[in-house]
C-alpha cells in the first residue's frame, strides 16, 4: 500500500480526492496545515504529496518548495498540485513540482500523475 500526504482545506476537494482513488493501492493522510506539510511528509514517510492550489495562507508553491527545502539526503518527496486553473500550470512547473492535475481532471489525471492504472477503479 502506499501513503500520500493530502494537503488541502476544502471539504470539497478532499472528497474529490478520496473519490478519485476509490479502489486503488493508496492510502491517504488528510492535512489541513500547509505550513506542516513538509515536516509531516517527511515523518510520515509519504510516496507523494498532494496539495491544493489554495490552501490555507501558503498556498501550493510554498507548501511545494518547503517541502523540497526538507528533503533529507536527497529523498526528496514528489510534489502533485492540484489546479484550479489550467493556466496556473506555469506556477506549478516553477514551484519544482512533479506533476499537476487541473480541477476537471481530478478522477483520471490525479490517477495518471500519481501512475495509478484507471482499470483499479
Amino acid at each position: 500500500m502506499r501513503t500520500i500526504l493530502l494537503v488541502a482545506d476544502r471539504q470539497r476537494v478532499i472528497d474529490r480526492v478520496h473519490t478519485a482513488l476509490v479502489g486503488t493501492d493508496i492510502s491517504v493522510i488528510d492535512h489541513t496545515d500547509p505550513a506542516t506539510a513538509a515536516e509531516v511528509a517527511y515523518e510520515e514517510g509519504v510516496e507523494t504529496v498532494l496539495v491544493d492550489m489554495r490552501v490555507g495562507s501558503m498556498g501550493s508553491l510554498a507548501v511545494t518548495r518547503s517541502v523540497r527545502s526538507h528533503a533529507r539526503g536527497g529523498d526528496e518527496i514528489p510534489v502533485t498540485i492540484l489546479l484550479d486553473r489550467d493556466a496556473d500550470a506555469f506556477i506549478a512547473r516553477r514551484s519544482g513540482a512533479r506533476n499537476w492535475v487541473g480541477r476537471d481532471e481530478v478522477a483520471t489525471g490525479l490517477r495518471e500523475a500519481l501512475s495509478v492504472p484507471s482499470s483499479s477503479a
